[in-house]
């Protein structure tokens, strides 16, 4: 739901880059769940205050009290528990959903499973790695994710292998 940036003053506070449709939102939320890089154990981290600036979110974490403890947590990803998130709506998935979804093109050619689901400008990126070939990142786009089904762990797309 959100990124650690940098850390913001002397006294611990953080800058988080929010990665929901409501910014604010993860506010909401007193016990966060923080991993340092893709693929690492989440660990627990309870916000004890927070607010709104210019975009993102500045925030006090329980346990972090300094600059250069702050500083140890940029480029940290922030969760909250899925249940403490809304249910979703028939035609919406999370984009945790996504990950490990195998990417599939029109030709039956597995390009690889999602290993991250990236926010970039107009349109989100599906990071597709582990099938033989390049890493690719593929917009997360109605012309090109044609179908995601979630019980068949897949995602059907319009992506050439060679691209």
């Amino acid at each position: 739901m959100g990124r650690i940036m940098a850390p913001h003053g002397v006294r611990g506070w953080v800058k988080v880059r929010p990665l929901s449709e409501t910014p604010a939102a993860l506010l909401d939320h007193k016990k966060w769940w923080v991993r340092d890089a893709p693929g690492a154990t989440w660990r627990e981290r309870r916000q004890t205050a927070g607010r709104m600036h210019s975009g993102v979110l500045l925030v006090a974490l329980e346990g972090v009290a300094t600059r250069e403890q702050a500083l140890l947590l940029r480029g940290a990803d922030v969760g909250v528990s899925r249940t403490a998130l809304p249910k979703t709506k028939k035609d919406e998935i999370y984009w945790v959903d996504l990950e490990g979804l195998d990417v599939i093109n029109r030709q039956g050619v597995t390009l690889g499973k999602v290993a991250q689901v990236l926010a970039h400008g107009a349109h989100p990126l599906l990071r597709v790695s582990g099938a033989a070939g390049p890493e690719r990142l593929i917009p997360y786009v109605p012309a090109i994710v044609l179908r995601v089904d979630l019980d068949a762990r897949r995602i059907d797309v319009d992506w050439g292998e060679d691209f």
